[in-house]
């Protein structure tokens, strides 16, 4: 096989949870090395998923700390013996309350404390891969995205879903603030950009532009008319 064929990067969605919330084996394939993005639980099916891929994980990554998204990132992380990464401080709130969201949601949620807390700007490394750290909050106020620009390969969490947008109902969500980061801090990063959300079928920023309920750029347009208001 033509090793130098292959894509730097591949990834696989594993839903997990009684949520189905998708967590990404993300991998290096010069390296090997891969990530778990979003490890919420199922733990034997993640820790499988890496065997059969012949992925050796080196960290785990985090979005936000929705339980769903980070119950078991702590418990995955102790017994493979590596760090976590993410997310923004700003939701040291969700994950200290692991515990209890755990005994309210019936599935598993223990609190930690990240290895780094990761900000707009900063970059993660899978192996040789390098990916952008993009602050989105609005659905968690932490809620990060990562993007790795070669691959046009974003995972957005639930910030963006095919269809629809993140919920802003929770303590601490913000509508205004989740339309913005879509529009302000998403859609630069070009249509052809496919994105990993963390429920539900990938898609492209380009089609979610074009037919979106929510963020789509008519939808925006008009909203931007509305507020700007007559003449």
């Amino acid at each position: 096989m033509d090793q130098s064929a292959s894509p730097p990067l591949r990834a696989a969605i594993i839903p997990v949870t009684a949520f189905q919330q998708n967590c990404t084996l993300l991998w290096c394939t010069a390296t090997m090395k891969g990530a778990f993005v979003d490890a919420g639980g199922d733990l034997d099916r993640l820790k499988a998923a890496a065997r059969q891929a012949g992925v050796t994980i080196e960290k785990l990554l985090v979005t936000h700390g929705h339980i769903d998204h980070c119950g078991s990132a702590g418990i995955l992380a102790a017994e493979l013996g590596v760090p976590i990464e993410g997310p923004h401080e700003a939701d040291r709130f969700w994950i200290e309350r692991l515990g209890s969201d755990s005994r309210g949601f019936g599935i598993p949620g223990t609190p930690f404390e990240p290895d780094r807390w990761l900000i707009g700007g900063d970059q993660v490394t899978v192996g040789k891969l390098v990916l952008d750290v993009i602050h989105c909050a609005g659905h968690t106020p932490g809620h990060v995205v990562f993007h790795h620009a070669p691959s046009r390969l974003a995972l957005v969490g639930d910030v963006l879903f095919e269809g629809s947008i993140g919920r802003t109902d929770f303590p601490m969500s913000n509508h205004a603030d989740l339309i913005a980061s879509i529009t302000g801090r998403l859609w630069p990063l070009g249509g052809e950009t496919a994105f990993v959300p963390g429920h539900g079928a990938m898609s492209t920023f380009a089609r979610e532009r074009a037919s979106n309920p929510f963020v789509g750029d008519r939808v925006v347009g008009q909203a931007a008319a509305n507020r700007s208001g007559p003449g």
